[in-house]
């Protein structure tokens, strides 16, 4: 079974790959590239509760239940056990709604103007979710 640093390695260096996907000028879209672009923000943000999961799993904590609401309950349980602070908690919280809208939504209701926070914020959130981990012992690069 491979260790809690290879299992969250595999996932960042899937995310890192995601974020060079995200184009600059979002406004300049066609709606077939902002659909794309919300498949990578969803794929984005898909990885990051995959490192969630793997680091509470890690930790002993049991994880929510499948139910309608287990996406909120699991980002509850990442900031009660610390393995998240506020601001990420905040930040991610936007993501998961996304991630709701682009799952339930048609594809051609996907505006620009709702996207360009999310992907003006993206890399960061990614970089301060990394410095949470690291700083909770977790250390993926001497994988």
């Amino acid at each position: 079974m491979p260790r809690i640093e290879q299992k969250v390695a595999a996932e960042f260096e899937n995310i890192d790959g995601a974020l060079l996907l995200i184009p600059k000028d979002v406004q300049k879209l066609s709606a077939l590239e902002l659909a794309g672009l919300g498949a990578v923000l969803h794929s984005i943000y898909n990885g990051i509760e995959n490192i969630l999961k793997q680091v509470l799993r890690e930790q002993k904590f049991e994880l929510p239940a499948s139910s309608p609401f287990w996406h909120r309950d699991l980002l509850d349980l990442a900031f009660n056990a610390g393995v998240i602070n506020r601001a990420v908690f905040e930040r991610t919280k936007e993501y998961m709604a996304f991630r709701h809208f682009f799952t339930h939504a048609y594809a051609l209701n996907i505006k620009p103007e709702r996207m360009i926070p999310l992907v003006e914020s993206v890399s960061q959130w990614v970089i301060d979710i990394k410095q949470g981990l690291r700083a909770g012992g977790i250390d993926w690069d001497s994988v």
